[in-house]
């Protein structure tokens, strides 16, 4: 699964690779990473990654710190544009954008959600909760197959797990038992699949 079309915020951005390495960071503040990492596991240059955390650490938005030969860098959490710049490089190529350019493909989904504890993280501004993987809720009959690949993508492309739940269309308003009052309990953020 190859990347989609150019998110609408990148005209702000020089690059795409610099929204998704700001994006990393950013959208993830836990995560405190070495260049080599970042670059390979947003399959960019080195070189790349490293121009861009020289300007966005002397911006203040990240931090680094060398270790022996190797920089690791994290968010600046306490920088005054942190908290904007996360929401807006998250909604222009973090989780929900990366799973609607890949669920876009699969025939048969009526809707999608992430839900969990990255849903609620970014709903409820819980930054110091913890996020091992991203749960997506699938509505509808997708073709199993078609849906794991791209899922499988998603994770390449996020660097952490993306375990999903599929149930049928109408599950959210009429579905029953523990996990269906687990999860419409809890924030539930739409994936944007492009319907009308």
């Amino acid at each position: 699964m190859g990347k989609s079309a150019t998110p609408k915020l990148l005209p702000l951005l020089r690059s795409r690779q610099q929204g998704e390495i700001l994006t990393r960071l950013l959208g993830d503040p836990e995560i405190e990473a070495s260049v080599t990492d970042i670059a390979a596991m947003l399959d960019v240059p080195i070189s790349s990654v490293h121009r861009e955390i020289e300007r966005a650490q002397a911006a203040g938005i990240v931090t680094s710190r060398k270790i022996g030969n190797v920089r690791l860098v994290r968010a600046n959490t306490e920088s005054p544009y942190y908290r904007g710049l996360a929401d807006v490089l998250t909604r222009a190529f973090g989780p929900p954008q990366v799973l609607a350019e890949v669920l876009e493909a699969v025939d048969g989904i009526e809707a999608a959600y992430i839900y969990g504890s990255w849903a609620a993280r970014w709903t409820e501004d819980e930054g110091n909760r913890p996020v091992a993987d991203i749960d997506v809720l699938v509505l509808g009959s997708p073709e199993r197959d078609l849906l794991y690949a791209a899922l499988s993508a998603a994770e390449e492309r996020l660097g952490r797990p993306v375990q999903e739940a599929v149930r049928p269309a109408a599950w959210i308003a009429n579905g029953t038992g523990s996990f269906h009052a687990t999860v419409v309990s809890q924030p539930l953020v739409q994936i944007d699949l492009g319907q009308d």
